[in-house]
């Protein structure tokens, strides 16, 4: 789905620098919105922008630490006032999950990762939800939760707590902002082929072939595009009345 589902829409995408966020940011494009990306790593992510504009989009970077409230705060007042309104955003910025056991777990990452996957997420539908309800004119959220947020692997803790907080936080939304007209929904990718996954094979001395039958029905593992239709379809009017609920993007692996 690339035709201009999203045109005349503006969208914050955080995370876009790479993986998935890149993905769904260049695909928000070829469906005509006007794109904000945002993200902590700013050589990457003005690589993004220049990449999209050169190709006949619309976009522009803003550097966001999502953990810290006035970087968020600062985000949506850029997209506001470089594009004149926000209608969508996907909140994508994520940290690579922990590695270890529960009596082994690292608090500083643990604080870390808390503040970025689970505060951060609440910090944008926060100030993105008050831009949406001070326009008047509806919108809607996407939050990436995971497979983990419904189906825990061992060893993450800190990654398994705050994608389950994900989809809750995405649920409180939903109900509150239904009278506003603005849908949050939250989709939960599986296995998914992002250089964080890379990395982690790698870490393990893992192979695509031997280790994606355990997540994946398909027996691959997935690619960032197939996750970016996902939040495209959820931005657009064609899932005008979805809210409160996850798209599982995972090849059934949360189905067995």
């Amino acid at each position: 789905m690339t035709f201009p589902v999203l045109d005349g829409k503006v969208a914050i995408i955080t995370g876009a620098a790479m993986g998935m966020g890149e993905a769904t940011a260049k695909l928000f494009a070829e469906a005509k919105a006007k794109v904000v990306i945002a993200d902590f790593n700013e050589e990457k992510g003005r690589a993004v922008t220049e990449v999209i504009n050169e190709n006949g989009g619309e976009a522009a970077f803003v550097k966001v630490d999502v953990s810290n409230s006035e970087d968020v705060q600062a985000m949506v007042k850029f997209t506001v006032e470089t594009f004149g309104k926000l209608d969508v955003a996907v909140n994508n910025a994520a940290l690579t999950p922990d590695d270890k056991p529960v009596t082994e777990f690292d608090e500083d990452y643990w604080d870390r990762l808390l503040a970025v996957d689970l505060k951060g997420v609440a910090l944008c539908m926060k100030y993105e939800l008050q831009q949406m309800q001070k326009q008047g004119n509806g919108g809607s959220i996407i939050n990436i939760s995971s497979v983990s947020g419904f189906r825990p692997q061992p060893h993450n803790i800190a990654y398994v707590a705050a994608k389950h907080g994900v989809v809750g936080m995405t649920k409180v939304a939903a109900l509150e902002n239904g009278s506003h007209n603005i849908r949050v929904n939250s989709v939960a990718p599986g296995a998914i082929d992002t250089p964080m996954l890379r990395g982690a094979l790698e870490q393990f001395g893992l192979t695509e072939e031997g280790y994606a039958p355990q997540l994946s029905l398909l027996n691959r593992f997935g690619q960032p595009n197939e996750i970016a239709q996902a939040s495209l379809w959820l931005a657009s009017d064609a899932s005008s009345y979805l809210t409160g609920t996850t798209i599982h993007a995972d090849a059934g692996y949360t189905s067995r």
